[in-house]
């Protein structure tokens, strides 16, 4: 029998996948220290005389943003801790980790993580898209480590793999699903993870919260429930091939990302797939760009498809076909695509018809040129995104976190992406008094990237933090006075020059309008076109990590360089 929710906890975490398993390790009393070792010098010597890593403060990853060394799509909270884990980890195959996770059990607080799946591992431990579940992830073996059991470790154990031989693996989402689920045994947390709850009614009390529907009282809220919790419905003009399961026609896939490729690579090779999808390679080019050809041959494979789609509607004859190296890419060959694949870009889907007893339905498509054609098809995948919700909080709670203004009245379900909360993280991962945000819902969404989050969040829960570290008050509507603002994760200053920023971007134009009385059903006009923001996006993925020798020895000339000049330390250091 399973261990009931206590009912009075300093820290509840909404959510049990990879940030909700880091974040209660920490609070278990597994504290990271830095050891030394790393191989930027300005960041080694700060972390030298502060080798306690819950008191992050802006001035350690000051640097990062004018050095081509770190991610500039992630959060620098979060590239600081991937770097002390993994330092050189996209050149150098088992780099030895800067931070030693030491065991302080005096330091552990009450809390509890409390996700709605069946087993600990959030979006992980789900399927909402039908897609094959041995589908590779796109991250590679190692970076899916959660502290403490490694994933390198669970392989083993499970006679997989052996321990060392898990580099340049990309393992299956059943096997990360696994992996998830067996981590809170192995690191000793499973007392504090639960699954199968629904939370709901958060709210805000005089001394705290009180978590309603399961009469829970607590100091501090974590929001860990990520952004991939609800798909993104078909329209109701899709309804009628939503219900359809005909094998023997071809299958209607709407979308554009990873979760578009996904179901296409699942499909049968014998099934026929008509591919609706956005293309706006200058406003909003599909995620798929990025896949490097050999690191991840599947989903270059159907961006391929897709690009020849675009030079097949343009009918334009002195357009060069994409090319792709087929010996290094034996994912061309497994299908016939030209027979099995058709695709249109930016199609709108004008009319439905479905006669009774039949197990297909005949779609209407205007093309892009304007023409106007007819498809049979036996099914419907719409994957043009997942969402996230934060509909358990209650108003007034959930408008003190969005930023938005104050109402007791329920409005319908919103839903939101890692765009919705970026700007709020980009100031503090506090969102709220004593209300915090990690993983994807920060806007970061690798399992690589989560740990710098929870780390933060760890130390303004543990109270390492000192006040001093608060960013300024007038920036804390929700905050009294008297507690202080989490340190930002982005330092307000530059601590020395830094190349011109470019101009931004031109906004994105409005989505197009239609009258009330259409029913046409378009690639572009279902998706999210809400303006590009940084974040995580895996943009990296056009790069073959194996090969980026050159580039960091680039970036330690330039680290050299800044040393040397003592602007890190005042003009005190380096060469002085």
């Amino acid at each position: 029998m399973a261990n009931p929710i206590p009912r009075c906890v300093d820290t509840v975490i909404i959510g049990n996948g990879p940030s909700a398993l880091i974040l209660s390790y920490i609070l278990h009393g597994h504290i990271p220290y830095y050891i030394g070792g790393h191989h930027d010098p300005i960041l080694d010597s700060k972390l030298s005389t502060r080798p306690n890593l819950l008191n992050l403060t802006p001035d350690l990853y000051a640097h990062f943003l004018s050095s081509l060394r770190y991610s500039t799509q992630a959060l620098p909270i979060n590239t600081l801790l991937d770097t002390l884990i993994r330092p050189n980890a996209d050149t150098e195959i088992n780099p030895t980790s800067c931070i030693e996770w030491r065991y302080e059990p005096e330091k552990a607080i009450p809390h509890v993580a409390i996700g709605q799946t069946p087993q600990a591992g959030g979006q992980w431990a789900d399927n909402p898209v039908s897609a094959s579940p041995d589908i590779s992830t796109l991250s590679y073996a190692e970076q899916l480590s959660l502290p403490g059991y490694s994933y390198a470790e669970h392989a083993a154990r499970n006679k997989k793999e052996d321990e060392g031989q898990c580099d340049f693996v990309r393992p299956s989402k059943t096997e990360v699903a696994d992996y998830l689920k067996t981590y809170p045994e192995a690191v000793g947390i499973s007392s504090s993870i639960f699954t199968g709850e629904k939370v709901d009614n958060v709210y805000r009390t005089s001394d705290g919260f009180t978590i309603g529907s399961l009469g829970i009282q607590c100091k501090h809220v974590v929001l860990a429930s990520g952004i991939f919790m609800v798909n993104i419905p078909p329209p109701a003009l899709l309804g009628p091939i939503s219900k359809l399961d005909t094998v023997q026609e071809p299958l209607l896939v709407i979308g554009s990302g990873f979760s578009a490729a996904d179901v296409i690579i699942s499909a049968p090779s014998n099934r026929k797939v008509v591919h609706l999808f956005q293309w706006t390679p200058e406003r909003r080019p599909s995620p798929l760009r990025g896949c490097h050809h050999t690191a991840y041959p599947e989903y270059a494979t159907v961006y391929r498809q897709m690009k020849l789609a675009v030079i097949a509607a343009s009918k334009t004859t002195n357009v060069r076909s994409p090319l792709m190296r087929r010996k290094s890419n034996p994912f061309v060959a497994q299908r016939d695509w030209s027979t099995y694949y058709e695709g249109f870009p930016n199609a709108q889907v004008l009319q439905v018809k479905r006669e009774a007893g039949e197990e297909k339905a005949t779609i209407t498509i205007r093309l892009v040129s304007g023409d106007i054609i007819t498809r049979s098809v036996g099914g419907l995948q719409y994957v043009v995104g997942r969402r996230g919700t934060l509909d358990f909080l209650a108003p007034k709670l959930r408008s003190e976190v969005m930023g938005t203004p104050a109402t007791t009245e329920e409005t319908t379900r919103t839903l939101i992406s890692g765009h919705t909360l970026r700007a709020k993280s980009e100031t503090s991962l506090e969102v709220a008094k004593a209300v915090f945000i990690i993983g994807s819902l920060a806007g970061d969404s690798l399992i690589r990237h989560a740990i710098g989050g929870c780390v933060f969040a760890a130390g303004r829960i543990l109270g390492v933090l000192p006040s001093s570290c608060c960013s300024n008050s007038s920036q804390v509507s929700t905050c009294s006075s008297s507690t202080p603002r989490s340190v930002s994760p982005i330092p307000p200053f530059e601590p020395f020059p830094t190349p011109p920023t470019p101009p931004p971007p031109p906004p994105p134009p409005p989505p197009r309008s239609t009258p009330s009385t259409s029913t046409s059903v378009s690639a572009a006009s279902t998706l999210d076109i809400s303006p590009p923001v940084t974040t995580n996006g895996h943009v990296d993925l056009h790069l073959d990590r194996r090969k980026l020798a050159r580039e960091v020895n680039k970036a330690s000339a330039v680290n050299s360089v800044w040393v040397d000049s003592g602007w890190w330390a005042g003009g005190m250091g380096g060469g002085r």
